[in-house]
Parts: C-alpha cells; sequence; structure tokens
C-alpha cells in the first residue's frame, strides 16, 4: 500500500473530478491520502472529503497567512480573501481532533513574501502549541526558511514532525534527521537532484512519500496527483537499493509510527 502523505486534494483543480483523482489512486495501489487544510476554506473541505472517501485523511492548518494571500492573488491557490481570525480557527480545528491525524500544513514562508516572519512565528508558534495539546504531529512548510523552522521545533516540546517537501541544505537536513524528524519526498524526485540526494542521506526509517498535488508532478507539464506516489517511491527504492515493496513497506511503517 502506498502513501500519499501530503496532498492538496481541496485544491479548485480537482473539484471538477476528485472522485475519478481517488479512484485512479486506489487503482495504483495507494491505501492512504493524507489532504492537507491551509485555512478555514479548505480546512472544511478536507473535512468534507475525509468524510466522504475512506482513502482520504484529515490534516487542518493554518498556511502561512500572507504567503498563501499572494498565491492567492497570483492565482497559484484560487481561493477567497484570505481573512479570518486564527484564534477561532484554532479553536475549529482543536475540537475536530477525533476527525483528523495531524495539524498542517502549517510553518514559515519567506518565498512567495519576504520580511513577515515575525508576525508568521507568532502563527507558527501557536499551531506547535495546538499540535502538542491535541498530541497529533504537525505536518511543516518551511520554504526559504528552513533554519527559522528548525530553531522553533527544537525549541518547542514537539517531537512528531513531518517536514514536508524540505529544501533547506544538507546541514540542515542532518539537523532535523538527528531531531528524529520525518521527511516527505515529493513525486518529482525522479528528476529533483536535491530530493534525490536528501533520499541518499535520510534514514529508511525516516522517510515519507507526498505528492504535494496538484503541485510538484514527476510528469513536466502535468497535474500532479495521488497516484503518483508510486513514481517517488520508486525512485526511492532505486536509490536505496531495496525492492519496491521493502520500501513500500518502510513508508507503510513510518506512517502509522508518525501518524497512529
Amino acid at each position: 500500500m502506498f502513501i500519499d502523505a501530503h496532498a492538496h486534494l481541496d485544491h479548485p483543480s480537482f473539484h471538477e473530478d476528485v472522485e475519478q483523482v481517488i479512484e485512479r489512486a486506489k487503482k495504483a495501489g495507494v491505501g492512504i491520502i493524507v489532504a492537507n487544510g491551509v485555512n478555514p476554506e479548505t480546512n472544511r473541505r478536507v473535512l468534507e472529503l475525509a468524510k466522504k472517501y475512506a482513502i482520504v485523511k484529515a490534516a487542518l492548518g493554518i498556511y502561512p497567512i500572507e504567503a498563501l494571500q499572494q498565491e492567492i492573488k497570483e492565482g497559484e491557490y484560487p481561493l477567497k480573501p484570505n481573512v479570518f481570525d486564527v484564534n477561532e480557527e484554532i479553536d475549529f480545528i482543536r475540537k475536530q481532533k477525533n476527525h483528523i491525524v495531524g495539524i498542517g500544513e502549517c510553518g514559515l514562508d519567506d518565498h512567495h513574501v519576504q520580511g513577515k516572519l515575525e508576525s508568521q512565528k507568532k502563527v507558527f508558534e501557536k499551531m506547535i502549541g495546538l499540535a502538542e495539546q491535541v498530541k497529533k504531529p504537525i505536518i511543516v512548510h518551511s520554504r526559504k526558511a528552513e533554519q527559522e523552522v528548525l530553531d522553533m521545533l527544537i525549541s518547542s516540546r514537539i517531537k512528531k514532525v513531518l517536514l514536508h517537501c524540505f529544501s533547506g541544505n544538507m546541514k540542515q537536513v542532518k539537523q532535523g534527521e538527528e531531531e528524529g524528524y520525518y521527511f516527505s519526498i515529493p513525486a518529482n524526485v525522479t528528476f529533483s537532484t536535491h530530493f534525490q540526494e536528501m533520499v541518499k542521506r535520510i534514514n529508511i526509517n525516516q522517510l515519507l512519500t507526498e505528492t504535494d498535488c496538484p503541485y510538484l508532478s514527476p510528469f513536466k507539464g502535468q497535474r500532479n496527483e495521488p497516484a503518483f506516489v508510486v513514481e517517488s517511491t520508486k525512485k526511492i527504492a532505486e536509490l536505496k537499493g531495496f525492492t519496491l515493496e521493502e520500501t513500500e513497506n518502510n513508508i507503510m511503517m513510518n506512517y502509522k509510527t508518525l501518524f497512529q
């Protein structure tokens, strides 16, 4: 059974054919898709999907607010205006603790907007506290702010951490690995030398697979979807010198250790 530990099935690009997308994932052997919310609108969509499809597991989060607003403005993530009360949404997520497997997507972003890390840190700190309180793993975004994310996580009491699509340098990768954090490898590992190097260096017992769909497709120019997580599993097997079945089983055990 293959695992997609980080997907955005709430994304508008899936609104017309999400059922077919999920069916293709099942046919490919995918057993679990962790759908991540990023704000109130998507969190509720994720909960609906998890309720409707057994294969979908919900994670609810608050993505760096200014960064998401910029993505909305640029049309990368077409949503309603990203204006809401952070504390109210945290209360909502807390009340859903029995219906979710993780807290996320959340973290820091110094790529889409610069100079906003201090305000982002205040929200991320609250999300770390929420994950500690509800005893769920935290799924972390860290683009162009990898060291700041690591510093905040390490200074907290949280232990169950998934660093999604981590783009830090290998020193930072080692730092996260030594803390016992998990890394989810996106399907574009098929051609990304950065993610290939990460796979070579990180212990197989701390690796998970993800698509981050509809982004980071292993097939250039094509929308990514959960079925394609098989491609990242194949590449990890090749790089580690394991069989596909051995890799698949390892990743399943890692998922169970982190999320269950």
